[in-house]
This record gives structure tokens, sequence and C-alpha cells, in this order.
């Protein structure tokens, strides 16, 4: 796994290292939980030590009785003659342990060194007093002593402590504490895993080593290796702190320490146990555990029948006074746990409503599904409002087939009691959450059927919300300004008349992207739109009008507005907890991404999403279609698959309002070479189109007919495509250079003279585009244009990956376990540049991490 979120202290260590040997010498001390890494840092900076500079490592046990100078007896075979010989003795009893001290002082002071004890809170007493001696001694010893322990498991009373103490005073000790990862380290490593990364960091807490298990295992609700490493700590507690330890894993997270004295008598001692071990944790007046898996794998192990009786003693204490609104969660969780129906049913609800209002659309689900399961018991209008709460609240969160058919429930149910206004405002909801799903056929359906009934009844606020989603599928479709504009104008009136602020800025906003697709003018209306949205505090409308605008920007090849888009739509929906749109806004960006010629991050975003179990089909289906059109562009053969896999998860009207279908298909066909493919498909597709209005769309279909030798019709073209078809090769590169669009711009290029197709080889060369490559070649020889360039360097041909020689000094340095960072200040590069070198070693040698790639050094006939 690779080594995240550590740069930081390796360099402050390798730092201490060189200056260390040079004198005078140095002790640092890393802590940290169990788990987060210690190991994994000490060898790294073993491995970025200098050749010259001996490495000796040793590690304390967790033994009942520890061994005297256990650690030394590890590294014994690394030391000189004299200090072996004085180790040896300690064990015959023929030497005295001050002798051993000053041979290994004297040791010391021969070599530069680098000396690691690991696990010092296990030590020996005799280990803990060498310690002593080294520390106090250091400043004359050409070395650096560096000892990791776990700072969870030491107390007041620990041996440690007292020795940690006696260090305050030297000021060459340095402390280096080790965080756990960030959210996004922990999805950089689930980086190619379908797992909920939220999810994942939620359960290991930014662990590293609960993170590698889960992922090692992500079949298993709870992993082998971390039940059996909870088992190994409970093993040595008492049993008044396991009963504490249990106590606490039905109670849930952050739980008060008076909740827990009411229902174990006096448990402050045992509790200090608990925390002594690393189970748990007290901050002020609350104790938690330290992480969420933990506390399932001693959860499991709690017999049921002692989970019920606490579950009802913890129930009936928080009801026998004033229920607070955030209790709710846990007084649901305890009702449930409890069997008390009737208190799901009291609580859960108002739970979900409360999470909801604070934009925790995954908890509110949650607490709507456990109401769902009592729902039999509650007359028809309250379960149906359930299944509506559940169906919003699972939309929001990223769980559209749950969300879906919670809503047709909620549907084929209101109408079954005769409530057309609600039947109505239900086909709407379901409608709208219809589109990303991928089905717009049935999302137009339904949304016509929510107009017709409504219509019937008084206007108000659900029939606005009718028109502006016909505005919205109509604007999606290209179905042309005037039909978007005229379901715009009866959205706004009703939504005037009922004061729906949501109605009038979301109808203003696809009126003027309506025009913006069709004649390129309405960008700023539609930025006003979203800041109107912002200013009114409009949460979901306003991270629905971010998404959008990431669609906008990609569609119409725009690199700068697309990074800007996706950039605004990521914070803004991370900040709200809209998982649903920020997976679409990174599924368009990885599309912008891959115009702009950054082809190993669009790979890279791409497999993020795809590796999200919530990820909607609209945002996987631009993602394959992505990462095939790629993989075409670089000349492997899985696009295909990838491409076909894309369509088979949305309807045909998806892709083509998408954008994404029938161009990547027919450029793939081009790429291939088969020339009748690329036209017979390119005119399959501006038939599609010919009732609708999208120079976008229809522009480059157009434009590749023309590319395969065939006589485009005429059709709406946007800006560059429409200059490639008039003959204006140069106005066309011209105008992709300023999108940002470099792949684009060369293949413009092709229809130009011999500077123009040096220049788009040069750019093909550099995206590493080798059908485009070999296709700009042949069209050289075939007018004559000399010189041709025959490829790579021979060292690059040589080169069973066809790497460049800088690349191959990357890939080395990958294989010490270097960061971006560090490859710069080696090769004498930004780290920028070093980031785009890295990308390239992946991309070329098709793999998804840095040690992956290192392996592939060593082993290169190896996947």
């Amino acid at each position: 796994m690779d080594l995240l979120e550590r740069e930081a202290v390796l360099q402050d260590l390798t730092g201490h290292l060189k200056a260390a040997v040079s004198g005078p010498g140095r002790l640092a001390l890393v802590r940290g939980e169990a788990g987060i890494g210690k190991t994994a840092v000490v060898h790294r900076l073993a491995q970025l030590a200098d050749p010259h500079v001996r490495v000796v490592i040793g590690a304390c046990d967790p033994l009942a009785t520890p061994r005297p100078l256990g650690p030394l007896l590890d590294l014994a075979p690394r030391l000189g003659r004299e200090a072996r010989t004085a180790l040896t003795g300690t064990l015959t009893g023929t030497s005295r342990s001050d002798e051993v001290y000053d041979c290994l002082l004297a040791d010391l002071s021969a070599y530069p060194s680098l000396l690691v004890v690991e696990d010092i809170h296990w030590a020996d007493q005799a280990t803990m007093d060498l310690l002593r001696y080294l520390a106090r001694r250091l400043p004359n010893v050409p070395a650096l002593v560096l000892a990791t322990y776990r700072d969870d498991e030491i107390g007041r009373t620990h041996g440690l402590t007292a020795f940690l103490g006696t260090l305050a005073g030297y000021p060459w000790v340095y402390r280096h504490d080790l965080a756990p990862l960030s959210r996004e380290a922990v999805a950089r490593l689930a980086t190619g895993r379908t797992v909920d990364t939220e999810q994942l960091y939620r359960l290991s807490a930014g662990n590293p080593f609960i993170v590698a298990e889960i992922l090692a295992a992500p079949a298993e609700p709870i992993p082998a290796t971390v039940r059996e490493a909870v088992a190994g700590r409970l093993a040595g507690l008492s049993g008044a702190a396991r009963r504490v330890v249990d106590v606490l894993a039905v109670l849930g997270v952050r739980v008060p320490l008076p909740l827990l004295a009411g229902i174990l008598p006096t448990p402050e001692e045992a509790l200090d146990e608990a925390a002594a071990c690393g189970i748990v944790r007290t901050h002020g007046q609350v104790t938690e555990f330290r992480h969420e898996l933990t506390r399932l794998a001693v959860l499991e192990a709690v017999p049921a029948a002692y989970r019920l009786r606490v579950h009802r003693q913890v129930l009936a204490a928080m009801r026998s006074g004033p229920v607070a609104a955030e209790d709710l969660p846990l007084l649901a969780d305890h009702a449930d746990g409890a069997g008390d129906p009737a208190a799901v049913l009291e609580y859960a609800p108002a739970a979900a409503v409360r999470a909801a209002g604070l934009g925790a659309h995954r908890e509110a689900a949650a607490q709507y599904a456990r109401a769902l399961r009592y729902a039999d018991r509650l007359p028809p209008e309250q379960h149906i409002s359930l299944l509506e709460g559940h169906s919003q609240a699972c939309l929001l969160s990223s769980q559209l087939d749950v969300g879906i058919a919670s809503c047709r429930t909620a549907v084929r149910l209101r109408r079954a009691l005769g409530d057309r206004l609600r039947e109505g405002d239900d086909l709407r909801r379901l409608s709208c959450w219809l589109w990303p799903a991928g089905q717009t056929a049935e999302a137009r359906r339904t949304g016509l059927d929510a107009v017709r009934v409504l219509e019937e009844l008084t206007p108000g606020r659900e029939l606005a919300r009718s028109y502006l989603n016909l505005c919205q599928l109509a604007c999606y479709a290209h179905e042309g300004v005037a039909v978007v504009a005229a379901h715009a104008e009866k959205a706004i009136a009703l939504g005037e008349r009922s004061g729906d602020a949501g109605v009038l800025v979301q109808a203003r906003f696809h009126a003027a992207a309506a025009r913006l697709l069709s004649d390129g003018h309405g960008w700023e209306d539609c930025e006003q739109a979203v800041s109107d949205a912002r200013a009114r505090d409009l949460s979901l409308d306003t991270g629905f009008l971010t998404l959008v605008l990431c669609w906008l920007a990609a569609l119409r090849r725009d690199a700068a507005r697309s990074a800007a888009a996706v950039g605004r739509a990521e914070t803004y929906c991370l900040d709200r907890g809209l998982p649903a749109y920020l997976l679409c806004a990174r599924a368009w960006g990885s599309w912008g991404l891959l115009h702009r010629g950054l082809w190993p991050q669009a790979a890279d975003v791409s497999e993020k999403v795809l590796s999200h179990p919530g990820s909607p089909p609209v945002a996987r289906a631009m993602t394959l279609t992505v990462l095939g059109l790629l993989r075409a562009r670089q000349g492997r053969p899985e696009g295909w698959p990838l491409l076909d896999q894309a369509a088979s998860l949305v309807d045909p009207g998806c892709l083509l309002d998408t954008g994404l279908g029938w161009e990547a298909r027919v450029e793939a066909a081009w790429l291939g070479g088969d020339q009748e493919q690329v036209q017979a498909d390119g005119r399959r597709g501006l038939a599609a189109l010919a009732d609708r209005n999208h120079p976008w769309l229809s522009g480059p279909l157009a434009c590749w007919i023309r590319r395969a030798g065939g006589e485009p019709p005429r059709v709406p073209a946007a800006g560059p495509y429409a200059l490639e078809l008039a003959g204006d090769w140069a106005g066309a590169a011209a105008r992709w250079d300023g999108l940002g669009c470099p792949y684009d711009a060369a293949l413009a290029r092709l229809s130009g003279d011999a500077p123009a197709l040096r220049q788009a080889l040069s750019a093909f060369e550099a995206l590493g585009a080798r059908p485009a490559v070999a296709r700009t070649r042949s069209v050289m020889r075939d007018r004559g244009v000399r010189p041709v360039r025959r490829g790579p360097r021979p060292a690059t041909r040589a080169n069973p990956y066809r790497l460049t020689n800088r690349e191959m000094d990357v890939l080395k340095l990958l294989d010490e376990g270097l960061s971006d960072a560090e490859i710069a200040a080696r090769l004498y590069i930004s780290p920028k540049t070093a980031g785009h070198h890295v990308g390239a070693v992946l991309t070329k040698l098709d793999v998804h991490t840095r040690h992956e790639a290192a392996r592939k050094l060593h082993h290169p006939g190896r996947g």
C-alpha cells in the first residue's frame, strides 16, 4: 500500500539523520496509535538513508515477561564485535548492563548509524535504562536513535511516561506525531476498488491498517484481522473493564459519562483501564471508540440478550427527562435495539427530518429506512410520507435505485388514495431522478404525466415545479431555445405566484443554458442564476446548478471554465453532503480533463467515480466512455468493451443528450481505421439529432464524416467545427488552442500544410496518442512531407514499455518510494513536472499505483 501523507515526517526524519551522522547525534520519537504506520515510516526512512549509514533495527515485544534488552538482541548481528561480546555476556551472566551500555555507545561512536527501537511502550526496564543512557550522551555520537511507541496505550502510571519526562530538557530530542489519513488519502488508497470511500473513512477514521484490511477483504463486514486484533486487546482487560467496553459498544458513538454511570456504577477505574489498552478514549465528559470498526467488532461479540437489556436501560433513562434534538438519532437507535416499534416510529422520523435539515442525507435515509420497517402500523398517509422522505434522502445521498423504488411506491399509494396533488408531485420527483438513472425516455413520459395530473387541479407550487422539470428535460435533450423558454415562462409565472425562489432561479438558469448550447451566449446569465441561488441559501438548487455548469462547460470543450466549474461544484457538494451531485460533477470533470490533454488525471478521476458504489448510471456511463475513448486514443485494445458497457447502462436518449456516446464511438472507429463505420455511425448519429438543435453534438459528427473521406450533410456546427467544415483548418486549430484542447487542435491540423502536420505529430506524440501518430505519419508520407520523424528515440524503443530516459529515471525513484516533491528535488525539476512524469509512467505501464509501477521495474513481464 502506498505511504501517503507521511512526506513531512519523512523529510524531518531524513534531515535529523543527515544532521546526526555529521554530529551531534539526535533522538527522534515517532508516536501514534496502533496501525497508524510507524513501522512503515521507519522502513521508508531506512530505504532513504545514505549507503554509508549503518541501519540497525530492533523491536520490543508484547510479552508477559519481556526479554531483558530484547531489542538489542535483534540488532546484535549488525553491531561490532565488542558490543556483541558484551551483549552475549549479559545472557550468560558474565557482563553487567553498564558494560553493554558502554560498548554500545562506543560502537555507535565508531560508525554513522541509524538505531531504531520500535514499540518502546512494551520495553523492559533494562531497555528503558539503555535508552536513558544513550539519550543523555547522544550529542557526542554520530547517530540518530529513533524510537516508536503507541501514545494511546500509555497512561499516567506507565513506565514510558516517566522516561519521556526525563527527555523534556534535552534540545536534541525531537517528537513526531503520525496523524490519521485524510479523506482524500483514504480515497486514493481505494482507487480502482468498488467501495464507498466515505463509509471507508468513517469506519477506519483514517487508520492505515484498518483501511488496508477493509480493502483486502471488502466482502467482510469486519475483516478477520481486525476482529483478531480487537480480541487480542480485549483479552488483557479485567472483567470490569470488559463490561465497560461492551456497554460502550452497545451505546454507540460519543457516550456521555453520566449516561454510562447510570448503567454501570462507578465505571471510572475500569474506563481508565479500557482507555489504556487503546480501545476507547475520553474527551471531557464524553467517551468514544477510536474507530467505528473497532466498536462494531466489539459489538459483534456482545451476547444478544445483554445488548437488548442495555438498549432498554438506555432508552428508559433517556426518555425519563427532556429529549434534546441532538438525542433523537440515539433514541431511535436504542428504540430499534430494544425492539420497541412504537418508540422507533416516534423517534426515527423526527431524527430523519433533523438530519435532512442539517444536510446529513445518508443519515436521514438510514433513519427513514429504520422507520419503514414498522410502517405497516401507521395510517396510509404517514406511511407514504415516510416513503417520500426516504426517497428524497436516498437520492441526495447517491442511493439512486433504492430512492427511485420508494418514489414509485409512493406514487402508487397516492394514486390508490386518490390524492391527485401529491401523486402529481411524486411523479415529478420520480421524473427528476430517472434522468441521472439513465432512463431519459421514462423521465420524459413521467414528467408529462405529472403535468397532466396537476393541470387538472388548482395551479400552485407543485405545477410550477413540474413545468420546471419539463424545462430542465428539454434543455438536456437539446430541444431548442423556444421549447425550453416556453416551459420556463410557465414555471416562472407560477413560481412568482407561489413564492418559490428555487423555481425562479432554476428556470432562468435553464433558459440561459439552452441559449448557451444553441448560439454560445448565456454563460454569464447561468453564473448569475447560481449566485442568486447561493445568496438565497437554496442549497439543493445551488448544488444542482453547479453540477449542470460542469456539464455545460465540458460539452462546449471550454477547458478553463470546466476546471473552474468542477472545482466549485466539488467544494460546494462536499460541504453540503451531496454525493450524487458530486459524483456527476467529477464525471464531467473527467471529460474536461480528457479534452485538456490531462489524460492520466482523466483516467484517475474516472476510476474514482467508477469505484464509488453509489455512482449514478449517468456518471458511470460518462466515465466509462472517457476511459474507453482514452484507451482507444492510446491504441489499447480494451477501449470498445468499455464503450459498450457505457451504452448498456443508460438508454440511447441519455447517450445522445450527454454528447458522449455517438461521438466517442465514431472517433474510436476512426482510430481503428474503420472508415466505413465512421461514416455509417456518424450519419446515424446525425439522424438521431435531426429534431434537435445542438451544434456541439452535430458538429463533431459531421467533422468525423469529413475526416473519413465523406461529405457530411449541412448541420448546425459550433465554432471550431464550423471552421473545419468550411475548410479553415488553421482557424479551427487556433480556436481549439484557445479553448485549451490540444488533441482537437492537432486533429484540425491534419488538414493543414507541412508545418501544421509536424505540429500535429508533435502534439500526438506528447499525448501518447499512438493511433493518431500513425495516422499523421501516413498523411505526411502521402503528401510527401519530409522529413518524417521515425518515432521514439532508440532508448525509448528498446524499453519494453516505451518509457523515455527521463521516465525511466522517474520509475527508479518511484522504486525508492519517493514522493513527487522528492523526485523533483532529485531531478531538479518542479513538483508539477514530476507529477506529469509520474502520470505518464503509470499510463504507459498500465498500472494504478506507484507501488505497482515500481514492481514492474524488477519484473517487467508481470502485470
